[in-house]
Parts: structure tokens; C-alpha cells; sequence
């Protein structure tokens, strides 16, 4: 079955783009698409996408305030899409439960990558949000103390959350540590875990909070 997708975002344009993108391929179906918070959160009740890929600033109600609304329900994997710049409160999106986040001017291929990952519940991180935003957001987090995990990490899962700080994919990850990827699933849920985290996301913001993600050289 075709990824279902909702798209909200206050310019008609960016949406417009969006949806031409996105129903280019044929393993997704765009099946709405909202001007602001509000027709956001109608359209999900009424269309109940696997996706909602979701802007930040918008009318009547904001993306951070829809992702709060839908994190704890059996709703769409939510997809932020931001102008970095701006829009420094993403971090707090981050924590709402957001899957992935990709910068406006993200590619076609990369906007098409982070529907298909968020659907079947991974993560797109634009590398360059990973690194800039959570590296200048984490100091203000860590100031209110990073959260300690339930049990203490293995040198292995530290190194994987390294990697999935830097925005590394789960193959990029595997090919970097030399270990299966079938590994590097395994060693991210149990950090999931021992975090309790919602996505890994969530896991390379811990990773800057707590100081364990070192600069990228």
C-alpha cells in the first residue's frame, strides 16, 4: 500500500512543491494538505496519514503545538520541515516527539528519503539541523541536567548514539563501526530504551545534552 501523507504549511507554493515531489513516486499518495495548525490536526482525524509532514511557523495553531497534540495518540509519524535559522524552538518539537526534520531547501530525494524512513519508523535528519541546531540548543537543555539513563550505555551503543548525533543513517552507522545493521538496530533499541526515547532524535538530543556527541571534525 502507498505511503498516505498529509502536508501542512502556510505557503500554498511550498506545498504545491511538495506534493508534486512527493506524488512523483509511486509508493506515496498525498491525501490533503492544510494551510495551518488547526486544518492540520482536521485533516489527520479525517485521512489518518502514515505522514504528516509538518512546518513550524503556521497560523491558529504552530507545528510545535501539533506535534504536542499528536504524540501521545496512535497518529501519523510527524515530519518537521523548518528554516533553520528561525527557528530555534525545533527543540522543543525534538522532545514533543517528532521523527525526523529537514531544512526548506532539502532536496527532492531527501524529502521523498524522510517520508519513506518516518513510515516505517525511522528518521531522517537533515545532517546539517543534527549538528548545528542540537549542538547550539543542547548547552540551554543541559543547563536543566540531561536525563540519566535507566541503565548505563555499552562502549558500542555510545559509539552508535555518536553516530546518530552526527545524523548518520543506520547503514552509514554500520559501515562505519564494521558491525551488521541488523547490530545497529539492536543496539538502538536498547538504548531507546534505557533512554526512553521516542525515536532517535530524541537519542542525538540526549547525545548533545549530555556532552556525549563530540564536535564533528
Amino acid at each position: 500500500m502507498a505511503i498516505s501523507v498529509v502536508i501542512a504549511d502556510d505557503q500554498e507554493m511550498v506545498r504545491t512543491g511538495f506534493r508534486m515531489i512527493l506524488e512523483s513516486q509511486p509508493d506515496i499518495e498525498v491525501v490533503a494538505d492544510a494551510p495551518d495548525g488547526e486544518a492540520a490536526l482536521a485533516a489527520v482525524a479525517a485521512h489518518r496519514p502514515d505522514v504528516l509532514l509538518l512546518d513550524i511557523r503556521m497560523p491558529k495553531l504552530d507545528g510545535l503545538e501539533v506535534t504536542r497534540r499528536l504524540a501521545d495518540r496512535d497518529g501519523p509519524r510527524i515530519v518537521i520541515v523548518t528554516t533553520f535559522d528561525l527557528d530555534e524552538y525545533v527543540h522543543a518539537a525534538l522532545h514533543g516527539g517528532a521523527s525526523g526534520f529537514l531544512l526548506k531547501d532539502a532536496s527532492p530525494a531527501m524529502l521523498v528519503e524522510a517520508v519513506r524512513a518516518a513510515a516505517v519508523g525511522d528518521s531522517l535528519v537533515s545532517p546539517a539541523i543534527t549538528v548545528r541546531l542540537l549542538r547550539e540548543m543542547a548547552p540551554r537543555a543541559a543547563a536543566q541536567s540531561a536525563r540519566r539513563p535507566a541503565e548505563p550505555l555499552t562502549e558500542r551503543e555510545r559509539d552508535v548514539v555518536r553516530c546518530v548525533a552526527r545524523g548518520r543513517t543506520n547503514a552509514e552507522i554500520a559501515g562505519e563501526l564494521f558491525v551488521s545493521l541488523s547490530t545497529v538496530k539492536t543496539h538502538l533499541a536498547n538504548v531507546q530504551t534505557k533512554l526512553d526515547a521516542r525515536n532517535r532524535v530524541e537519542i542525538a538530543a540526549w547525545a548533545w545534552e549530555s556532552g556525549l556527541a563530540a564536535p564533528p571534525t
